[in-house]
């Protein structure tokens, strides 16, 4: 008896999962993946953080099992790629290229940019490499270079050469299809006027078969993939009225006069083509923030080497050189200058507008113009850690990225061309049926196929996106992703950190209570364990001993414990300092009632103790911020709930929330506590933004619906968050919202008016109300109306930048 015939595919897959710390975990992950549809066998293996699973791949995929895991909690090891993709006209193109990738072995994620013309793919290490990546796209048809194997320069290069080569052909085209149309128009005057057919087709003939070579490449390069695109639409109207009038020519000579519609076919072409020059140069003018940006790093340094200037290139700069800058150059790195001063220009970074004084022990960043003065630079960072390299990571990141409903519309594109074949043929048919001539209904078909262009579609979110991420950038505001971009433009909460954010975060020490031995003594021991500390509290009571010129000593094994306070040894003592019950858990009621006297004041206060034993109390006051509270105002015009999270205590940010004109406000908050908190809000169904700086606001900014981390700030703040404010200037995150609320508008505003235009013009084609000349036209201005209105995001500007015209 024979076996049964199976349909399934067999697959076998390997996937590094992490976040696992024990066998529970395992069994979690195994469960998670066991549950999904098409998986015959899920194992894991704690020691190598690997799940091995056999899969039907007809019934699910890589990206599947791994959103599963990631949906426990776990994670997935990726490796990503950006390969820059040649010969894409519309979105037919890049969602066909897209479907080929994601048909890959291995392969979790394929976005395809058409207005950056790259691919975004991340795969399952030792799954699918970048070969295989980029012979599946050559497959295709179309052009692929990896971003490792090409310079921005190139790039540039190449985008001019094609844009010269463009214009030289829309010239051509022009000068060709002119008499064409003046007859045109001439016959609408004098219907008895007509050229001769033979020099109509002199004079077409170039222009559909050398001008118009690309539609044929690209329809050829579609049908190979097959997939639909706007050149078949294009390919297919123009040689049917091409081939048509050839055949009036050849069987009436010159009698085919008044029956050929060879200037249909020109006109359409060259005013195609005046569209995609337009919808090129508008394309390069979104992106062109990022470039900016790119431009920046100077390629060499003057590096000092054995006491001389030495160039190099600025791959050769290592962490530690000293580094050079002389007046009215760019610094090549990021560090902190040691000797010098001059005014910096770090607008294209920052946002700044005006030049900013830096001298000695001030940190600088790559890419900023010096002024007048000389400098010079330790390095700190280099490569892709300097600050400039990490914006334009993020810009390009948030730029090639898609949002949930461009997905929808590539769907929709997919089967788009299919659907307007067919609609042309009935078109065809059903004016034949109802009597109608071959030439008028060819006329019409031809004009429904010209008029049914998917380009719209294709560049209405990438292209809003790109600009809106590009200006937002050049205000200083950098925004992670296109999720992101989406969670903004529903924030309805803002809550705050209080210390370097609302605050200047440059406390001073106003006052120091000796509870055991002389204020002096109290001020040196704690200066002395600060000195390691980055905390602006720590900060401020060492400048305050150096002020009194008190000698420090050095301390041994020291510990900061977030949201708590700092500990070290000296001479065999712990010394803490932070908050009561953390430095000195067993304070009497007299310690507790003198700290709770000077907190009430509003000011922050800390304890110092030895060996657990209170000896002290050092308060520090930290004002607001002088854009603070018209960043607090900017947000409630704006019909935004604020709140103040903070671990300081109640008196302190009472005072502040008071000054500012804050709702609400929770003190003495440890890091996990602000992360409930917030959590405690979007259980309300609160679209909730969280805005911190340091190590300890991290858990919240990761939280919350949208972080927004100050640039200032520690690292770690930075990463948890989805936008980061490169100034320390409250009054951005009201700026941040609305360049997010403008964005997502300029995309609803593009797919609306892509999606009205073919509603509307199919049928009124279809009804034979447009001649294939006028479809050429409106299929032209549809792209180059969805990219010029994406532009006018590059007219918004920030509150600074407006209130200072």
């Amino acid at each position: 008896m024979n076996a049964p015939v199976s349909n399934s595919s067999n697959s076998h897959l390997s996937l590094s999962v992490t976040g696992m710390s024990c066998a529970s975990c395992a069994n979690s992950v195994e469960t998670l993946l066991n549950k999904v549809s098409g998986v015959e066998q899920a194992t894991v293996n704690l020691a190598l953080e690997k799940a091995d699973i056999s899969f039907d791949a007809n019934a699910t995929n890589a990206a599947r099992l791994s959103e599963a895991i990631k949906a426990g909690g776990y994670g997935v090891r990726e490796q990503q790629y950006l390969v820059h993709i040649t010969g894409m006209t519309c979105s037919g193109c890049s969602s066909g290229v897209e479907k080929k990738l994601r048909a890959l072995p291995g392969v979790i994620r394929a976005d395809v940019n058409l207005a950056l013309e790259q691919a975004t793919i991340s795969v399952i290490p030792e799954q699918c490499d970048l070969e295989t990546i980029i012979k599946t796209i050559t497959a295709a048809g179309y052009g692929a270079v990896a971003d490792a194997d090409i310079k921005k320069v190139d790039l540039d290069e190449e985008a001019r050469v094609m844009a010269r080569r463009d214009l030289t052909e829309l010239a051509i085209a022009s000068v060709l299809t002119l008499p064409l149309l003046l007859q045109m128009i001439a016959m609408w005057i004098w219907p008895g006027v007509h050229m001769s057919v033979w020099l109509e087709l002199a004079l077409v003939t170039p222009v559909q078969f050398w001008i118009g070579r690309r539609f044929y490449k690209g329809a050829w390069r579609a049908i190979k993939a097959r997939s639909g695109n706007m050149d078949i639409l294009v390919a297919l109207g123009t040689s049917a009225a091409y081939f048509f009038s050839l055949w009036q020519v050849i069987t009436r000579g010159s009698g085919a006069a008044g029956h050929v519609y060879f200037e249909a076919a020109a006109v359409v072409i060259t005013l195609i083509l005046a569209g995609k020059v337009l919808e090129s140069r508008a394309k390069r003018s979104a992106s062109s923030a990022l470039r900016s940006l790119m431009d920046l790093r100077p390629e060499t340094a003057r590096v000092i080497r054995n006491a001389e200037e030495v160039e190099v290139a600025i791959s050769e700069v290592a962490i530690g050189d000293m580094v050079a800058v002389r007046p009215g150059e760019r610094v090549p790195v990021d560090g902190e200058i040691m000797r010098g001063e001059s005014e910096l220009d770090e607008s294209l970074l920052t946002g700044e507008p005006m030049p900013v004084l830096r001298s000695k022990g001030d940190v600088v960043v790559a890419g900023a113009m010096n002024g007048v003065g000389a400098l010079r630079i330790r390095t700190d960072r280099i490569g892709n850690d300097t600050t400039l390299a990490r914006i334009g990571n993020l810009v390009e990141q948030a730029q090639a990225g898609k949002a949930p409903i461009q997905r929808l519309v590539d769907r929709i594109s997919g089967i788009f061309v299919p659907v307007v074949l067919v609609l042309a043929l009935l078109t065809l048919i059903g004016w034949l049926l109802s009597g109608a001539g071959f030439e008028q209904a060819l006329t019409t078909a031809v004009s429904v196929l010209v008029i049914a262009c998917p380009c719209a579609l294709g560049l209405a979110t990438p292209t809003a996106l790109v600009a809106g991420t590009g200006t937002a950038a050049k205000s200083g505001i950098l925004i992670k992703d296109i999720d992101t971009l989406e969670r903004a433009s529903h924030i309805d909460t803002v809550v705050f950190d209080k210390t370097g954010t609302l605050t200047l975060g440059k406390p001073e020490v106003t006052a120091v209570t000796a509870l055991s031995g002389t204020q002096d003594e109290v001020l040196t021991l704690a200066a002395s364990v600060q000195q390691d500390s980055e905390h602006p509290l720590g900060r401020a009571i060492v400048n305050a001993a150096r002020a009194q010129s008190l000698d420090l000593k050095n301390v041994d094994q020291f510990k900061a414990v977030i949201g708590q306070g700092v500990s070290a040894t000296l001479d065999g003592r712990v010394i803490r300092i932070g908050k009561l019950e953390f430095a000195a858990s067993e304070a009497d009621a007299l310690v507790a009632s003198t700290l709770a006297d000077l907190s009430a004041g509003g000011q922050t206060v800390v304890c110092v103790s030895v060996d657990n034993q209170a000896i002290g109390l050092i308060a520090l006051a930290d004002e607001p911020r002088p854009d603070a509270k018209a960043a607090i105002e900017a947000l409630h015009e704006r019909g935004i709930h604020t709140a103040l999270l903070t671990g300081d205590n109640v008196a302190s940010a009472t005072r502040i929330a008071e000054i500012l004109g804050i709702e609400t406000v929770k003190a003495n908050l440890k890091p996990e506590d602000k992360a409930t908190e917030i959590q405690a809000l979007t259980a309300q169904d609160r679209h909730v933004a969280m805005i911190g700086d340091g190590i300890n606001d991290a858990p919240a900014l990761a939280a919350a619906a949208l972080g927004i981390a100050m640039g200032s700030g520690a690292d770690v703040a930075m990463e948890s968050a989805g936008v980061t404010l490169m100034r320390s200037k409250p009054i951005l995150v009201a700026d941040a919202l609305d360049i997010a609320k403008a964005t997502a508008s300029k995309i609803r505003q593009n797919l609306c008016w892509a999606f009205g235009y073919n509603a509307v013009c199919i049928p009124i084609a279809m009804m034979g109300f447009l001649s294939p000349a006028l479809a050429g036209a409106a299929m032209a201005f549809s792209s180059v109306s969805v990219v010029t209105n994406s532009l006018m995001l590059k007219r918004w500007k920030a509150t600074e930048r407006r209130e200072s015209k």
